[in-house]
């Protein structure tokens, strides 16, 4: 059965789900396009075949060990339908996000290549995403990018050549179309699944939606949300987002992921900017005995929640120094069903080369 390909199964509760069968990617060997689809990606199928996504994102190492970025994607082995490879987050310096595909696709991983018009301009995204491409990264999510203010080299230099809807546009067109923005031909097109970022409790909320909108008219087929800790308001973004029927032209991956404690989660809620945390969850954490299980607990409920919402597709889980956790997390919200995923064999590390060949999974 090919790799992603969807049987019809019976819950047992008188409905029918999708089941997965995932067949490993061999280097050398790519997997066809479908029909109607714009890549031959896992994520693209789970999500067109219906069923509900999970994807997370890998810690990058601050060292050029490429063990460190195996060791930490092992974590998700089993338990994820894509890992995100973070460019540059907050504006600190890691290993990039292109360096950490390149290793992840040669062992059959299924990424979500993060890119940020914060550090590159036209001509260097658009090589980025030629070359990913090529070695077999099929999701490509275009950002911004956090101020460089925030990070770790505030004396750097932004670009924003390009915003988050212009890469989209950019990225669709050397797609569909064949040409770079320049309108220069190119003679074989990236075929990506492109997505986008979404905070829908960013004020002001009522804008959150229309500007969802616009990011699809760009060019995105899904997007991964920040971290959707207040449900209530994000039961009303997803209200309105069905209201312009949004929700039909664009697979969402609800943000989600465990707090450490009732303190770090002060702490992101005052310094992180973006996450919304409501002081319910506050309260809930500092009742625990056990405060760090308390925080999978939670997550685990707000999968549960978030899989009745109409129009969710997926959670992107953002598991930050405790990504050993994401397997419990998926394991106890149930949310994966009867669907198998993907494992990486290790035995492949020999059929991997660093060649031309050996990168095409």
């Amino acid at each position: 059965m090919a790799e992603g390909s969807p049987d019809q199964i019976c819950s047992g509760r008188g409905e029918w789900r999708v089941k997965f069968v995932d067949e490993p990617l061999v280097p050398g060997h790519p997997l066809p396009m479908r029909s109607g689809h714009s890549s031959p990606g896992r994520l693209e199928r789970v999500l067109r075949a219906g069923a509900f996504a999970v994807t997370a994102e890998i810690s990058p190492p601050d060292s050029a060990d490429p063990n460190e970025v195996y060791e930490r994607a092992a974590l998700f082995d089993g338990c994820v339908d894509a890992i995100n490879a973070t460019d540059g987050s907050g504006a600190h310096c890691h290993m990039s996000s292109v360096g950490m595909c390149s290793l992840l696709t040669r062992r059959g991983y299924a990424m979500v290549m993060q890119v940020s018009a914060r550090d590159r301009n036209r001509i260097a995204i658009q090589g980025d995403v030629l070359g990913a491409a090529a070695m077999g990264v099929y999701n490509i999510l275009c950002l911004t990018g956090d101020g460089v203010e925030v990070g770790d080299h505030p004396e750097a230099k932004p670009v924003f050549d390009v915003d988050c809807m212009s890469m989209l546009n950019m990225i669709r067109g050397m797609r569909d179309d064949s040409t770079f923005l320049s309108g220069r031909r190119l003679t074989s097109p990236p075929r990506v699944f492109l997505g986008a970022a979404a905070n829908p409790f960013a004020p002001p909320r009522d804008y959150r939606p229309h500007r969802l909108a616009k990011k699809v008219a760009a060019g995105a087929q899904f997007v991964q949300t920040q971290y959707c800790f207040d449900l209530d308001v994000f039961r009303d973004y997803m209200t309105a987002v069905r209201d312009a029927g949004t929700h039909e032209k664009v697979f969402i991956l609800a943000g989600v992921g465990p707090l450490a404690s009732a303190r770090s989660a002060e702490w992101i809620r005052n310094n992180v900017p973006g996450v919304h945390i409501p002081d319910a969850v506050i309260r809930r954490l500092k009742g625990a005995e056990d405060q760090k299980q308390e925080g999978v607990n939670l997550c685990v409920d707000m999968i549960n929640e978030l899989q009745e919402i109409e129009g969710v597709h997926g959670v992107h889980i953002m598991a930050f120094r405790q990504e050993h956790r994401v397997a419990e997390i998926v394991e106890c919200s149930g949310v994966l069903g009867d669907r198998e995923l993907w494992r990486p064999k290790h035995e492949w590390e020999e059929l991997a080369p660093a060649s031309e060949e050996g990168a095409r999974v």
